[in-house]
């Protein structure tokens, strides 16, 4: 009979493709418009550098088949987004775009399978592969800070996907959830990290989600500061 972690490992790997395919209204929406408009790649190179290194470590380490099997899906997903990006972006952000792929994505990830491979053996291998997929994951799900400062500042979350937010968030708590069946330190920490950011996106969107409602508050706003002609009468909440 399989184990509970096992289940739990199946379920992750549902909602991890479904995490890789969310952004697809996205890219649907690029190849429309034959531009990327004001969407960031940076999200979608750091995911292809950790679902690659998941892999990896999902090959290396016995018992971790669900871990390279969902990552390896990732990896062929997050190529088809980049080379959109590399496609349709104007000519500063492609260049910047191709940088990064190159240095990351194929620099980086050739240098830290060729180094583990040869260099490192057994359990040093497997927890040095872990920590940098620790990182990582940690920077994927941090990447999508700049969409959430775009929010901020412009009150509107056109440019933070709804589900890109609501599956990173099931996905860190699924995962996080699995880390602690199976006790893999190196699943847990960067998926506990997703499940508070993913939550912080959640939040915002909530809170930006009605552009128009934002601007009503904003007009209202002003409107009462102008009316506070005394410094007495004006408090801060």
């Amino acid at each position: 009979m399989a184990s509970a972690s096992f289940y739990v490992g199946v379920i992750g790997n549902i909602i991890s493709v479904l995490l890789f395919l969310s952004p697809l209204g996205t890219f649907r929406r690029i190849v429309k418009h034959r531009s990327t408009e004001e969407f960031e790649s940076f999200p979608y190179i750091c995911t292809l550098l950790a679902s690659a290194l998941w892999t990896y470590y999902g090959v290396t380490k016995a018992g971790s088949l669900l871990v390279a099997t969902v990552n390896g899906f990732g990896v062929v997903v997050e190529i088809v987004y980049v080379t959109l990006f590399l496609v349709f972006a104007p000519p500063r952000t492609r260049a910047k775009t191709g940088t990064l792929v190159a240095l990351l994505d194929v620099g980086f990830l050739a240098g830290v399978i060729l180094i583990t491979h040869f260099l490192l053996h057994g359990d040093t291998k497997i927890d040095v592969i872990g920590f940098l997929c620790a990182g990582l994951n940690i920077a994927m799900y941090a990447s999508p800070l700049a969409a959430m400062k775009t929010v901020v500042t412009t009150k509107s979350v056109e440019y933070m996907p709804f589900l890109l937010s609501f599956f990173s968030f099931l996905n860190g708590g699924i995962w996080t959830f699995y880390a602690v069946l199976v006790k893999d330190f190196f699943v847990g920490v960067p998926n506990g990290a997703g499940l508070l950011l993913g939550a912080a996106q959640l939040v915002l969107y909530f809170i930006y989600r009605n552009p128009n409602s934002s601007k009503v508050s904003n007009d209202l706003e002003d409107q009462l500061q102008n009316e506070c002609l005394l410094p007495s009468t004006c408090q801060v909440a």
